[in-house]
């Protein structure tokens, strides 16, 4: 009996955190693609807020995506006997050709302190990089 009470409320609670919204066929959808253990999130395009953090959607043409890429440095490459420490920065994309209905896929990594981010196609070409616009205090988790 407990278990046909607790089902509904945990499906409409899981439901709300993954509900995405259709892509609109007369845009560009750009999917958000962090590495493992990685956080990427959507913050502007062409320099106006989103109030959506977990994707992209644009109309044709030339656009600048802003970025907030939040990822752990690796104790091996922070220095001798230190722990790993988290990184939060800030990255920046041009891209001039996106296409209505089209969909992008934007991943996200480190190597080392620096960030990157790149934009790909549906057919998996690269078609930009991201530049990096300044990382927060890095801090230990």
């Amino acid at each position: 009996m407990r278990i046909l009470f607790l089902a509904p409320a945990l499906s409409t609670f899981g439901g709300c955190a993954l509900w995405m919204p259709q892509p609109d066929p007369n845009q560009a959808w750009i999917e958000l693609a962090p590495r493992d253990q990685t956080t990427l999130k959507a913050v502007a395009v062409d320099q106006r807020p989103l109030d959506d953090h977990r994707y992209f959607q644009v109309t044709p043409g030339s656009h600048q995506l802003g970025m907030r890429y939040r990822f752990e440095v690796g104790a091996a490459d922070v220095g001798r006997d230190s722990q790993a420490l988290e990184r939060d920065c800030r990255l920046t994309l041009e891209y001039d050709s996106f296409d209505a209905g089209a969909r992008y896929r934007l991943v996200a990594g480190g190597y080392g302190f620096r960030p990157w981010a790149r934009l790909y196609d549906q057919h998996d070409q690269l078609l930009a990089k991201a530049t990096e616009r300044g990382c927060g205090g890095v801090a230990t988790r």
